[in-house]
């Protein structure tokens, strides 16, 4: 059977990746509680999650959807994202090999030991499903805004959620109606991220030509962006994601997902 094609100009789909926003203030009720979205753009977003590639026919993800205020104010305070309570739908993104460990239990096998196959495959189908979920809400009018901060309570959601050995947040994700006017944000130079062939360093110049691009992302107010400066807060040395390290550390060792020798 052949599919009916719906295609695009080119121009369309530059044009739909243009006005593509990360979001943080959405539009609420009257008593600022979420503003639900149509049942049936809730069904077409989750549908598109699940229709999402995936290795080996194993759906090594779950999503979290987050309904009760009380579970949204908690993960808004784990993850130090207050936007988490307000948004119209808000979700935790999970790697998750317990479903298919069960799926073999149930049949009478047993699971193998690949816990880095585990992290590779299961964070690959949390992002693909994740990034459907969030090209849907766009497509039927919707903004949000991935969530890295789940690296800042990672104990304390697994336990909130109940996250069984084998299941893994790897980041929340929330939608709905922008009620902000974000900027359009730069990229870095396409020499320095599409390849041909062979990986390309990229030149000191090419660096700084960069950095130069990229500036703008991190200005605050009145103040001019310094890319390489918010850079380092993150990743140098002393930097966050050096503090967030032996968290994530643990969590994988919590989680049966840790394949280093000890």
């Amino acid at each position: 059977m052949t599919l009916p094609t719906r295609a695009q100009s080119a121009e369309d789909v530059i044009a739909f990746y243009n006005a593509h926003r990360t979001v943080r203030n959405y539009v609420t009720a009257e008593d600022g509680s979420p503003l639900p979205l149509p049942a049936d753009h809730l069904e077409a977003i989750l549908h598109a999650a699940q229709r999402a590639p995936t290795d080996a026919t194993a759906q090594l993800y779950s999503l979290v959807r987050l309904i009760r205020p009380e579970v949204r104010a908690q993960m808004a305070t784990l993850t130090t994202n207050a936007h988490i309570a307000a948004a119209s739908e808000a979700f935790v993104v999970c790697a998750d090999v317990r479903r298919v460990q069960r799926v073999l239990e149930v049949n009478g096998q047993q699971s193998g030991h690949w816990p880095a196959i585990a992290v590779h495959f299961g964070i690959g189908d949390a992002v693909m499903a994740g990034t459907n979920l969030l090209t849907a809400a766009e497509m039927l009018g919707y903004q949000g805004c991935w969530i890295g901060g789940v690296m800042n309570g990672l104990d304390g959601i697994i336990d909130l959620l109940e996250l069984p050995s084998g299941v893994l947040p790897f980041a929340a994700l929330t939608i709905g109606t922008s009620a902000e006017d974000t900027p359009h944000r730069p990229r870095v130079p396409r020499p320095l991220v599409i390849h041909t062939d062979t990986y390309h360093s990229g030149t000191d110049d090419e660096i700084r030509e960069a950095v130069e691009v990229m500036n703008p992302i991190a200005a605050r107010g009145d103040k001019p962006g310094d890319w390489a400066r918010l850079l380092g807060a993150y990743f140098a040395v002393g930097g966050g994601m050096e503090g967030r390290e032996p968290g994530l550390v643990a969590a994988l060792k919590r989680q049966g997902m840790w394949a280093a020798e000890e």
